[in-house]
């Protein structure tokens, strides 16, 4: 625990048993209580890997039910484990757990509700890898996104992340969709809400095993942020009425 607040750390995992181990090892179990491993019918043994590795709370999807879906499952599960801060860390290895700590904190000591790992703040994200195209399409949308929603993030598209537990009951997750575009989803509903956001510094690595979508899949995801971000604005006008937004 920190400052008497449970810290819960949920693993969105698909093939990522080459990877587990090593992100396992690094989470600071000096404050984290527990560990939630979601498996969305991954094609390797990532499930066996999570066992072995002494994780309690395995959950298996029998079948895919995509990124979003994933999340879906982790921070229900998290939640009912009386979570009062839920971290989400990729278990492919791309985010150091060693933020877990400095991003717990921020929260625990009610400084922000929400944090975000940015990749863009400093210059990790090209120095880690992340290509060119992807950079380029991640600044595009962040800016755009930040017209519309008047924000001032440094990126929207990063897939670490940590949430006092009172945002994640605030909010429809229910109501999102279970591919990519979630994240963002979920993001819109916190601003909406009117919760603030808070990020740091993290550096990222980029290497075979780590989980990417390809250039066909980004260019679904980009509209569907783009859409995310309208419908914000729309509503805020009170032009329409979204569900993920009641």
């Amino acid at each position: 625990m920190l400052l008497n607040k449970k810290i819960v750390v949920v693993l969105p995992a698909y093939n990522a048993a080459l990877t587990l181990e090593q992100t396992y090892r690094e989470i600071p179990f000096d404050i984290v209580d527990d560990v939630v491993l979601v498996d969305d019918a991954s094609r390797d043994d990532t499930a066996d890997v999570g066992r072995k590795l002494g994780i309690r709370h395995v959950i298996v999807h029998e079948q895919n039910k995509g990124y979003g879906g994933n999340q879906k499952s982790c921070y229900n599960k998290a939640l009912e484990l009386g979570a009062d801060i839920v971290i989400m860390l990729h278990p492919d290895y791309q985010y150091t757990p060693k933020l877990i700590t400095a991003m717990a904190s921020i929260i625990a000591h009610d400084l922000y509700p929400v944090v975000l790992g940015s990749r863009i703040l400093g210059k990790g994200a090209l120095r880690g890898g992340m290509p060119l195209y992807k950079y380029v399409f991640n600044r595009m949308l962040t800016f755009t996104q930040n017209v519309l929603m008047n924000q001032k993030l440094s990126e929207y598209h990063t897939g670490y992340r940590a949430f006092s537990a009172e945002v994640i009951r605030a909010i429809r997750i229910d109501a999102n969709s279970d591919d990519f575009v979630f994240d963002n989803q979920m993001l819109a509903q916190i601003l909406y809400k009117g919760y603030e956001i808070g990020e740091v510094t993290c550096p990222t690595k980029y290497f075979d095993e780590a989980s990417s979508i390809n250039f066909r899949r980004s260019t679904k995801y980009g509209f569907g942020v783009l859409g995310t971000a309208m419908a914000y604005r729309l509503n805020r006008w009170g032009w329409i009425r979204s569900a993920i937004f009641s």
